[in-house]
Order: C-alpha cells, then sequence, then structure tokens
C-alpha cells in the first residue's frame, strides 16, 4: 500500500479518536485519554475550510483508506509580531510507526513552511525521552533551545520537555528585476 498525504478532513474523526485513544500514542503528546470521535469531528469542522488568510495546515497520512498519521502547523497566537512562527504537531498511530509515515508527514510540513506559507521559525516541544521524535526533528534542521522543566503531566509524573526549534533554512529572497 502507497502512503498518501492531503489535508485532514471530517471522515477522518474516527480513525484519529481511534489513534489518540492508544495509550502508546496520546502519552507522546498534551491530548487527554479517551478522545471521542465527535470531539475530533468537531475540531476538524473548525480548521475546514481554514479561515480568510490563515496559514494553518492540518495533514492525514493515509495508508490505503486509512489515516495512521497527523501532523499540523498551527499559529501560536494572535500577535502580529510572531505572525511568521509556526508550531507543529505529530503523531502516527502506533501500528505504522517506523515505516516512513513520520518523516513523510515533516518534509511535506516543512516544505509548506518554506516555500508557501511565509513561516520563518517552527517551533515544537518534546518530552525529554522521546528519542525516535527527538531523531525525526533532528534530521529535518530542529535545534534544542531548552529544557522545560516539569512542564507536562504524564502518567501521574510531571515530566520535562524540550523546546525545539527550526529557522527556515533559506530566508525567501526578492528576484532581481529582469531574472
Amino acid at each position: 500500500m502507497s502512503l498518501t498525504l492531503r489535508r485532514v478532513k471530517p471522515a477522518d474523526a474516527a480513525a484519529i479518536a481511534e489513534q489518540f485513544a492508544d495509550p502508546e500514542v496520546f502519552a507522546g503528546t498534551l491530548q487527554l485519554p479517551y478522545p471521542s470521535e465527535e470531539m475530533w469531528a468537531q475540531r476538524i469542522a473548525g480548521m475546514n475550510p481554514p479561515a480568510p488568510g490563515s496559514n494553518e495546515i492540518v495533514l492525514a497520512a493515509v495508508l490505503g483508506d486509512r489515516p495512521v498519521g497527523l501532523a499540523g502547523l498551527h499559529p501560536v497566537g494572535p500577535s502580529v509580531r510572531r505572525r511568521h512562527v509556526m508550531s507543529l504537531g505529530i503523531t502516527v498511530a502506533r501500528s505504522a510507526q517506523g515505516q516512513g509515515v513520520g518523516q513523510a508527514l515533516m518534509t511535506a510540513l516543512l516544505d509548506y513552511a518554506d516555500n508557501w506559507a511565509q513561516i520563518l521559525r517552527v517551533e515544537l516541544t518534546v518530552f525529554h525521552d522521546n528519542a525516535r521524535a527527538i531523531r525525526l526533528y533532528e534530521r529535518h534542521g530542529f535545534e534544542l533551545e531548552g529544557r522545560l522543566r516539569a512542564d507536562a503531566l504524564r502518567n501521574g509524573v510531571y515530566e520535562d520537555v524540550l523546546m525545539m526549534a527550526r529557522l527556515h533554512p533559506r530566508q525567501p529572497l526578492l528576484r532581481p528585476a529582469g531574472a
């Protein structure tokens, strides 16, 4: 089966809720256990279509006809002075981990950020012990910027998360006249 990437759509809600119900998956995110299909349907509906002028994007990675990964770039807030910054979130179903799904999602999102959405900085947080995710981020140019101590509750323990970011590898240039 081949992997395809597309914008997330309401029909994906059941598969996404199932993915986030897996303790091995949601424990690596800031999501809460026991997500409902209805909650995900509402979230997705709120993203489709994107608000006019929004550069937010959420992609689904689909194997066959089933979403097995979800990744998005989200505004960090309403500040005009931070419009060039997006926050990245990504998750891959346990059954699809290690098969290039995360790699494909990261490549697509960073192409969108670098070439289409006027994004200079992409930032994320990751649990300090999520070695697989950290390696993926580093392969895509993310660098460690700091450690947030006791930042997120996971399985009853306040865990540290790492703050990582990536700057556009080549800031966009103005094409010279006549070129």
